[in-house]
């Protein structure tokens, strides 16, 4: 899926033997599979792809640009965002091109270099967790806005937000330089990776010694990265919950239902793109359905997030506001 525990789901597929792939032994050129399209189908797909790809770089980039440049918007729920919006640009910009490439490629020639094999799936299970654990500061900055607002200032201050900037990148990168470190000591016997795009599953599935500890460290990556993220989300809005049944005032009631409802909608967008793909691991005649969700997996969030934030938010639409009522003037005689 899109943490590391997708081995366990994966570990099942039969791959070609060494002698039926003809390819050499720790070979440093892997081919990587592509979307089954073929005539106008592929034009109409690449076209999809990249007027998606182009939407996530130039709205999250904006959303980036927005916060840096209004310092209205310089606190702690809009730092967060842009360490969201960073994190969908990395991860879009290392999978969707490639997928645009292979899209018009035969099969032949969609080849990959191993060590850049290596370093788009690090990038990539980077953008994975990271999304859990962004997601899971945030919810953090939105208890603390709604269950303790008067010392909100005192507790989410510069300080608190780069601890927790910080935190979640740093956690990230922990758990995935293992992941990774862990399959790169292997020897490989095959060269064909059934996936769009590199990761920990299909990289270590080219071995062909014991991965007992690849898929051990896998499931309880995946384990203990689920647990935290809901169990965290499951706190924090049942807490959230309590505080509005046990206020009165209807400005912190309605102030809540609005910042909560946009951050958990994002949270559940990203839970739910990455559940259809580990549903669909357990269906191997959906092998194509599978494919398409995990490119959906990347585009859906990264589209999504920065719209429903920059639709909620009523900094954001101010800035607009104003930046349109500022050019009518100027171009008014």
């Amino acid at each position: 899926m899109f943490v590391g525990g997708v081995e366990q789901f994966e570990s099942s597929i039969n791959f070609p033997s060494r002698s039926e792939e003809g390819f050499v032994y720790n070979s440093l050129t892997l081919q990587l599979e592509s979307l089954n399209v073929s005539g106008g189908s592929r034009y109409a797909a690449f076209l999809s792809i990249l007027l998606s790809f182009v939407f996530i770089i130039v709205a999250n980039v904006g959303v980036a640009v927005l916060v840096f440049l209004d310092k209205s918007l310089h606190q702690p729920m809009y730092l967060l965002l842009c360490s969201l919006s960073a994190n969908d640009v990395l991860g879009n910009s290392v999978v969707l091109p490639r997928v645009l490439l292979d899209v018009l490629r035969p099969p032949a020639d969609r080849l990959i270099g191993y060590y850049e094999c290596v370093l788009q799936a690090f990038i990539i299970h980077m953008f994975n967790t990271t999304c859990h654990t962004v997601l899971m500061a945030m919810a953090f900055d939105r208890y603390v806005a709604i269950g303790n607002p008067l010392r909100y200032s005192a507790i989410m201050t510069n300080r608190m937000v780069m601890k927790l900037t910080v935190g979640a990148w740093g956690v990230a990168l922990v758990l995935v330089g293992v992941l990774l470190g862990l399959t790169v000591r292997l020897s490989r016997c095959r060269t064909f990776m059934r996936s769009l795009y590199c990761n920990n599953a299909s990289l270590f599935l080219l071995s062909c010694e014991d991965v007992f500890i690849n898929n051990a460290y896998g499931l309880s990556f995946t384990v203990v990265l689920f647990t935290a993220s809901i169990g965290s989300m499951v706190v924090t809005y049942t807490k959230i919950t309590i505080v509005c049944l046990t206020s009165k005032s209807t400005t912190l009631n309605r102030r809540a239902l609005k910042t909560c409802s946009t951050h958990l909608l994002v949270y559940l967008i990203m839970f739910l793109s990455g559940m259809i793909i580990i549903i669909l691991q357990r269906f191997p005649q959906y092998a194509e359905e599978k494919k398409i969700a995990a490119l959906l997996f990347h585009i859906v969030p990264g589209a999504l997030n920065p719209v429903i934030y920059g639709m909620q938010s009523k900094e954001i639409q101010k800035y607009f506001s104003r930046t349109f009522y500022s050019n009518k003037v100027l171009m008014s005689p």
